[in-house]
């Protein structure tokens, strides 16, 4: 996190480059049109899920169950990008000083973790299942998934053609896409059950569902974790923005680089550039902030100048390894 400067025992000038049309992946003005999108596809989705957790219950399919389960987590996904939308619209106050923005990170740990649990009920519940296997209404089965899979690809269609402009967007489309397969495999499961007779196939296919919705929300963990601890962001490599600094004309050294997600979507990052020539101008400040939003898609951009007038080293040049 950005350190307090002004505790430094050493004269320099310090100056800061903010550029506000940050490299979001939802932007902070996010058109109505995009929130509509999300709330369509919260609705529809979120309606499916009822209807399969029903007609799972009424056939007694885990399977269904389990998709059900797998569908409402994207359900959570898609009202998080919805809700990061929102966010990132809020005005800064002087009490959060970057907004409500990490609360998105603060809701992926938990979605996190809550599916996790659901992983654990499901696989308890197919073990249970496999032990003591019951008859299944496969047609029930095959039709809702089929249901499933139109309403998945069509919601994917709803964000197809926003897809490439908008990060968020994108993370949806690849869900719902996502979604629609996983349906498919439950007609699969159905299919056999009809012309095998083999009730195991069920809970065999719950616990294939259940290892999807792991692997996708072990992933959500990690990244949430990493950026609930300020780590950087997967996205940006730390290594080319130094090299980048450290090239710059006049440029000796680069120390206390730091960089992190203010959000889901925004990311900051402050750094001190050793100039001892001398301070080159708020031009040189605001052409790093657009060079570092270009090409690192990071927003907020602290840089801090020092030169060769202070009575010694900055104190944390050496208090932190970056």
């Amino acid at each position: 996190m950005p350190h307090d400067h002004s505790s430094h025992d050493h004269s320099h000038a310090h100056d800061h480059a903010h550029d506000h049309a940050h490299g979001h992946d939802v932007p902070s003005d996010a058109s109505t049109s995009t929130l509509q999108l999300f709330a369509i596809g919260i609705a529809i989705n979120l309606a499916f899920v009822f209807v399969e957790v029903g007609f799972g219950w009424w056939s007694d399919s885990l399977a269904l169950m389990a998709d059900a389960g797998h569908n409402f987590g994207d359900v959570i996904g898609l009202a998080l990008a919805w809700a990061a939308a929102v966010l990132g619209g809020k005005r800064a106050s002087q009490r959060f000083t970057y907004g409500l923005g990490g609360t998105t990170i603060l809701a992926a740990l938990a979605n996190a973790m809550l599916l996790l649990l659901a992983v654990g009920g499901i696989v308890y519940a197919a073990i249970q299942r496999l032990m003591a296997p019951m008859p299944v209404d496969d047609d029930v089965v095959i039709w809702v998934a089929v249901v499933g899979i139109v309403i998945n690809a069509a919601t994917a269609l709803l964000f197809l053609s926003r897809r490439q402009e908008d990060l968020n967007v994108r993370g949806a489309y690849l869900h719902m896409v996502a979604d629609a397969a996983v349906s498919a495999g439950v007609v699969v499961a159905g299919l056999l059950i009809r012309y095998t007779g083999d009730t195991w196939i069920d809970p065999a296919m719950s616990l294939a569902l259940a290892i999807v919705i792991l692997v996708g929300t072990w992933r959500l963990m990690r990244d949430s974790m990493r950026l609930a601890l300020a780590a950087v962001p997967e996205h940006i490599d730390v290594a080319a923005v130094r090299g980048y600094l450290e090239a710059l004309p006049g440029v000796d050294a680069v120390h206390d680089l730091h960089i992190w997600a203010t959000s889901t979507s925004e990311n900051a990052m402050t750094a001190h550039l050793v100039m001892p020539s001398g301070h080159p101008g708020d031009g040189f400040l605001c052409d790093i902030a657009e060079t570092i939003e270009t090409r690192f898609r990071i927003g907020h951009v602290t840089t801090q100048i020092e030169t060769a007038d202070g009575p010694g080293p900055c104190k944390l040049e050496t208090a932190h390894a970056a």
